[in-house]
C-alpha cells in the first residue's frame, strides 16, 4: 500500500511478465499517454526507504532510478504494451475473464429484473386479495 492504493513495482512486475525492468519501463514511457496517475507513479525517495525497511531483504541492489509503482489498472495496461509472450498470454486471459463477467453481469441483470417483475404482480396479486376481502 503506497499512497492508500495497492500497487505493484515495476521490478516485480517486469518478472511476472517475463521482460527486463529497463524494458518495461521503456515501454511505458514510449506510451505514457496509457499511464494516467491513477494507473501508475513514481515512488519518491521517502516512500522508497519505507518500503526497503518494510522488506528487510538484501535484494534491492543498487537502485539508480526510483522505481515506478502500478495500480490494477496499469497491471493491466501493461499487459497491452508489452511483447513478451507471457504478456500477451495474461491479456488474452484479462480479455477472457472480462467477457465472462459481463456475461454474468448481465444473465444477473435479468434475473433481477424478473425478481422485480415478479414482486411487483405479488404486491398486485395481494391488493386485489384485500380488495377481494373487503367486499
Amino acid at each position: 500500500m503506497i499512497r492508500g492504493q495497492k500497487v505493484m513495482l515495476d521490478r516485480d512486475l517486469a518478472e511476472m511478465y517475463e521482460v527486463e525492468t529497463r524494458r518495461l519501463n521503456e515501454q511505458v514511457k514510449r506510451n505514457i499517454n496509457r499511464f494516467p496517475i491513477d494507473f501508475m507513479f513514481q515512488l519518491t525517495q521517502e516512500e522508497l526507504g519505507i518500503l526497503m525497511s518494510q522488506n528487510a531483504t538484501s535484494s534491492w541492489g543498487g537502485i539508480r532510478k526510483l522505481p515506478f509503482v502500478f495500480t490494477d489498472y496499469g497491471v493491466l495496461m501493461l499487459s497491452s504494451i508489452l511483447n513478451s509472450l507471457r504478456a500477451i498470454q495474461v491479456n488474452i486471459q484479462i480479455m477472457r475473464i472480462y467477457t465472462k463477467l459481463r456475461e454474468i453481469l448481465l444473465t444477473n441483470s435479468e434475473v433481477l429484473l424478473k425478481l422485480e417483475n415478479l414482486d411487483k404482480k405479488m404486491i398486485n396479486l395481494g391488493q386485489d386479495v384485500k380488495m377481494h376481502d373487503g367486499e
